[in-house]
């Protein structure tokens, strides 16, 4: 998997942490370094841990499917970023209580992160090893969280909606282009 296209992964599923946490920025009222160290922490781990989780399920089965993967790949990276796109256009309530904290941060990093599953999973049929973009995929989750965060406070929603719009072309293009290169190459 070449740098690039590893980078575009990285940033298009983080693009829901960053959605997340630019919300989570406008609706503390004080943001401070433990909210911002929690979040991204969080954040980053369910991203680097889920892929991991989705390329062992993928080991199992790859031998049923490997002369499918291509196409299974290019589905469910269809499918994650379409998910994306559309949820960009729901409307998303503000946070009651301090969604850093508890039950709600867990609900938030997994929820963030499931997108990563079907990621490891693909890179499980594409035969890739998952060891460095977990680690990648963790660090730009952390990072745009940090960010995020930090712009939520400073500027608001204005642009959450267009980031995810964003990630999810970025998921479906990458799905495309391994489409073409098992077909084609």
């Amino acid at each position: 998997m070449g740098t690039l296209t590893l980078f575009g992964i990285a940033l298009a599923l983080a693009m829901d942490a960053f959605a997340v946490a630019l919300g989570t920025g406008v609706t503390l009222k004080r943001l401070t370094g433990r909210h911002i160290f929690r979040l991204s922490f969080h954040f980053g781990l369910f991203q680097a841990l889920m892929p991991v989780i989705g390329w062992l399920a993928g080991q199992t089965l790859v031998q049923w499917i490997s002369a499918w993967d291509h196409w299974i790949a290019f589905a469910l990276l269809s499918l994650v970023g379409s998910r994306m796109i559309r949820e960009s256009f729901q409307d998303k309530e503000p946070a009651a209580n301090d969604p850093t904290r508890g039950l709600t941060l867990v609900i938030l990093s997994i929820a963030t992160s499931i997108d990563a599953l079907a990621v490891g999973f693909s890179l499980s049929l594409l035969g890739v090893s998952i060891w460095l973009p977990a680690v990648v995929i963790g660090l730009v989750a952390g990072v745009l969280t940090i960010i995020g965060m930090l712009l939520g406070d400073r500027i608001g929603t204005r642009w959450g909606s267009r980031v995810e719009i964003l990630g999810g072309l970025v998921l479906i293009v990458i799905g495309l282009k391994i489409l073409w290169e098992h077909t084609l190459g």
